[in-house]
């Protein structure tokens, strides 16, 4: 039995309102939900300072700007699937220029079918980035966690003038007796020690 998901937060940047519109009828599911809508690319990127959202569409060309390098700029500040819905003409040459930036490009006109498909591209992406994020916060507490103990270690080693081993024998021993971390135990040493 599948298990309930978050649902994605879509920003749709168009000039035209039927876009949204058609997005909220093909996004019936409450896996795409809200479907929020801009006219002009100034006024998303006013919004991306304030609100998360997983999945931006942007239909080319835009009041403000044509979209492109907005794009781009969006895809290297923030970690959010970007659709670019450009004409069939150009189709070609902005997806070459924009692909490095992990944008997915679509040819207009387009089916409900192939924006659909693109934006469930995006959002099994989205879930590999925010594992990867997970991942890497862990991977950064424990590599924080090892730099600790170790200048804990080489305090002990410099002013009580323990070996290594013996720092490091002490520091686990002083945390399994205390019921504690390492890092805790680590910390308490450095903060008595390191003047």
């Amino acid at each position: 039995m599948p298990t309930e998901k978050d649902p994605y937060r879509i920003l749709v940047v168009s000039k035209f309102e039927k876009m949204a519109e058609l997005l909220n009828e093909t996004f019936t599911n409450d896996q795409f939900t809200p479907i929020v809508s801009v006219s002009t690319m100034g006024e998303a990127k006013r919004l991306l300072v304030s609100t998360h959202f997983d999945i931006i569409i942007i239909n080319t060309p835009l009041e403000d700007e044509f979209g492109i390098q907005s794009a781009i700029d969006i895809s290297m500040q923030h970690n959010v699937g970007i659709l670019l819905l450009v004409k069939n003409d150009m189709y070609e040459q902005v997806s070459y220029k924009v692909e490095d930036s992990g944008i997915i490009t679509l040819p207009k006109p387009t089916s409900r079918q192939s924006v659909y498909n693109a934006v469930k591209m995006l959002s099994a992406m989205q879930v590999k980035i925010r594992t990867m994020e997970k991942e890497a916060i862990d991977l950064k507490g424990k590599m924080d966690e090892i730099r600790i103990i170790n200048r804990a270690k080489w305090i002990l080693v410099d002013q009580l003038k323990m070996s290594e081993p013996e720092a490091h024998r002490y520091i686990e021993k002083q945390a399994m007796d205390r019921c504690v971390k390492k890092k805790e135990i680590a910390e308490n040493i450095i903060r008595t020690y390191d003047h």
